[in-house]
């Protein structure tokens, strides 16, 4: 992903609310379920990694990502973004 690409899909998600919060009981299968149907649905999704999360925001993102096959688009605070391409029926254009 080129930084102009980063930088478009941050614009886009500024506007958006996070949809998936990550708490005490951390990252689970229930969590990750959420967040790769949303990721079909949407292509773009904001997270937020409350206090009581035993990773930091930048490990939850990680870990997120990774596990839903996504790119990180940004952390900042204690929220991140994540991005992946819906194949079948691309929403966001480049």
């Amino acid at each position: 992903m080129t930084s102009k690409q980063r930088a478009f899909l941050r614009s886009l998600a500024n506007s958006q609310d996070p949809i998936l919060h990550i708490g005490k009981e951390d990252i689970s299968d229930t969590l990750l379920k959420q967040a790769d149907d949303a990721l079909t649905a949407r292509e773009l999704i904001k997270a937020r990694v409350l206090e009581t999360c035993a990773q930091t925001p930048k490990e939850a993102a990680i870990t997120v990502a990774h596990r839903t096959k996504a790119e990180i688009v940004h952390v900042i605070g204690r929220t991140f973004v994540l991005y992946r391409k819906n194949l079948k029926e691309p929403k966001i254009k480049f």
